[in-house]
């Protein structure tokens, strides 16, 4: 480990690159850790046994990210960035093992910390046994979780419910336009104007809806602009895409024009959901919504 001035072991260190503002260094602060070392963009992170690879690549060249985006994304526990550079960053990076955040809290900063460090925590726990390793580990993850508790309350941040939606997938015909998919997704929309906001936070729902209207459209549909669509925090649409991913819907489709950039698009399996749930509505003459 790597002893703090008191004596005390911090629960892990980190390698930082381009945390121009320090926000990495304070959420490796609040998650109980030390920073080992940092570096801008272009420099050598360094190397510290057992550190994670922390990346912040806000307001980074475009042409500078993808230079040393592969590289650095190969070993990479945690990237986070802005709605600008999701694209470019989530080409590399979506459905690794990396924690992807986009414009996060410091919340979700600290949260990704704590799973990234304290995962091998808990494996080398099972691994050696030791009652005192176990009591320490148990006794950060409680306060940790105080942590992120102050930290939601202050943010005003709250929980992404748990739902697992159920689709009736059917390898059948539909005679629903695009049009009246992003209908229904405008009268989505129309509701967060009269009531107030999270109330009807449905994410995962409106992914998908957006997903079939391109799908009917012929159109493409970047990370980005699916993030958007969820009408939810960035980093909360991620992992709702990586929810969808892993459920089977949806699946990535590199640009053919572009290897930095990647799309999102419902899989054979969404698609005959979609479609399935869409002809079970026209059957019962019920409304999409």
């Amino acid at each position: 480990m790597w002893p703090e001035p008191d004596g005390r072991a911090p629960a892990f260190a980190a390698l930082l690159v381009g945390d121009r503002h320090g926000a990495f260094a304070e959420a490796v602060a609040l998650a109980g850790g030390r920073v080992a070392g940092e570096t801008g963009w272009g420099g050598a992170p360094g190397h510290a046994p057992g550190a994670l690879l922390a990346l912040d690549a806000t307001d980074v060249e475009p042409d500078l990210l993808a230079a040393e985006l592969p590289d650095l994304a190969a070993r990479a526990d945690i990237v986070c960035c802005s709605i600008a550079e999701l694209d470019q960053v989530a080409g590399a990076l979506l459905f690794t093992d990396a924690h992807l955040l986009c414009e996060p809290s410091m919340a979700e900063r600290v949260a990704a910390l704590a799973v990234a460090a304290h995962g091998s925590e808990a494996e080398a726990t099972v691994r050696e046994g030791e009652a005192a390793r176990l009591k320490r580990f148990s006794g950060e993850v409680a306060r940790i979780a105080g942590v992120l508790a102050r930290l939601a309350a202050e943010e005003g941040s709250a929980e992404v419910a748990d739902r697992r939606p159920s689709f009736d997938a059917g390898a059948v015909e539909v005679t629903v336009a695009p049009q009246t998919i992003r209908a229904a997704i405008r009268a989505r929309r129309l509701r967060e104007g009269f009531f107030s906001g999270g109330l009807f936070e449905d994410p995962a729902w409106d992914m998908l809806l957006d997903l079939f209207a391109a799908e009917l459209e012929g159109g493409r549909v970047s990370v980005s602009s699916l993030c958007i669509a969820a009408a939810v925090a960035p980093t909360t649409a991620l992992r709702w895409i990586g929810r969808l991913a892993a459920e089977g819907l949806i699946e990535r489709r590199p640009d053919p024009r572009d290897r930095r950039r990647a799309f999102i698009a419902l899989s054979a399996q969404g698609s005959a959901a979609m479609r399935g749930y869409v002809a079970a509505l026209e059957r019962n003459g019920l409304a999409l919504g």
